[in-house]
């Protein structure tokens, strides 16, 4: 099929606009550097990275790939602008910030000539992502897996406000597994997508294997949002998030429960595969994840799915 007139894959050099998402654990040179050779545009998770981590993975993603790829920065975290330094050293060409506001990095960046994309809970964000020179936005619902806005904003609201709030080119996220909900975005105004959990599920993330397989046992109500009171975040339900829940439920105060969740419960799920104690930070998409596949056999099966939904609604 035929993107070359899309903004998305205009704007970031690529075949198909898919964009994998920067999940912190599951993101690292192997599944970007797959998305990039597969057609979508890959993206090195650096939430998960210090400095010198980032530095190392972005060396082997132009090793493994001729294809554009790109550094999602949670802006918030430890090393967020260490890492916006090292992305300007590198010479990365795309960076995805999120989690933090745009107006303090966005200048430096575009300067360097820099293609930038803000993460975005609602429309008036999006509208000031704009404003400071954002070059596109995602705008993720709640049915996403991690971090997640305190509006609560389903996709299926969110996407259509964002994309009439905004002239730059939207790319949905929240929700999206398949060709069919790629089409959905795509009438309700977006330009590309971007997929999370459903490429954490694949063959070339560095996510620990029991993490995936939970992920393709989970049903459609394990993907919960817990930690309410300080940053809300949708994992799997385990023992761990039912007794962050009781505790919350029962009022015990903020700072008991940050440290009962402490630094490393998405690193010990995710990446280490607890899957009792760790923090499964999974999308509402699980329900439809039943495999595991290489990234290639995954964007097939999306973009065909994408052409099967338009002849479906064409026949309607």
């Amino acid at each position: 099929m035929d993107f070359s007139q899309n903004e998305i894959c205009r704007l970031f050099g690529i075949q198909f606009p898919v964009v994998q998402g920067g999940m912190v654990w599951a993101s690292g040179w192997r599944l970007a550097s797959a998305v990039s050779n597969a057609g979508g545009l890959g993206l090195l998770g650096s939430g998960s990275m210090k400095p010198e981590l980032l530095e190392e993975h972005i060396d082997k993603t132009v090793v493994a790939t001729s294809r554009p790829f790109g550094v999602n920065i949670p802006l918030a975290g430890t090393y967020g602008a260490a890492h916006v330094d090292v992305c300007l050293q590198k010479k990365v060409k795309i960076v995805f910030t999120a989690a933090g506001s745009p107006k303090i990095h966005t200048p430096r960046l575009k300067e360097a000539g820099v293609t930038v994309v803000h993460v975005v809970p609602n429309a008036l964000l999006a509208k000031k992502a704009e404003a400071c020179g954002c070059d596109a936005v995602v705008a993720e619902g709640t049915e996403a897996g991690g971090h997640n806005g305190r509006e609560g904003l389903t996709s299926l609201v969110m996407w259509p406000s964002v994309a009439d709030a905004v002239s730059i080119p939207m790319i949905a996220a929240g929700g999206i597994g398949d060709g069919r909900a790629m089409r959905a975005a795509f009438i309700l105004g977006a330009k590309g997508v971007q997929l999370g959990t459903r490429f954490a599920a694949t063959v070339e993330s560095t996510a620990h294997l029991k993490y995936k397989e939970a992920c393709v046992q989970a049903d459609g109500g394990q993907a919960r949002i817990y930690n309410l009171q300080h940053m809300p975040i949708r994992s799997l339900m385990n023992d761990y998030v039912k007794e962050f829940c009781s505790l919350e439920a029962a009022g015990t105060p903020v700072e008991e429960l940050q440290r009962l969740r402490g630094k490393g419960r998405s690193q010990k799920g995710v990446f280490e595969g607890d899957v009792n104690q760790g923090e499964l930070v999974a999308g509402q998409i699980c329900e439809r994840i039943k495999d595991i596949p290489t990234v290639q056999e995954l964007m097939t099966r999306l973009l065909d799915g994408f052409e099967r939904a338009a002849v479906s609604i064409s026949a309607r």
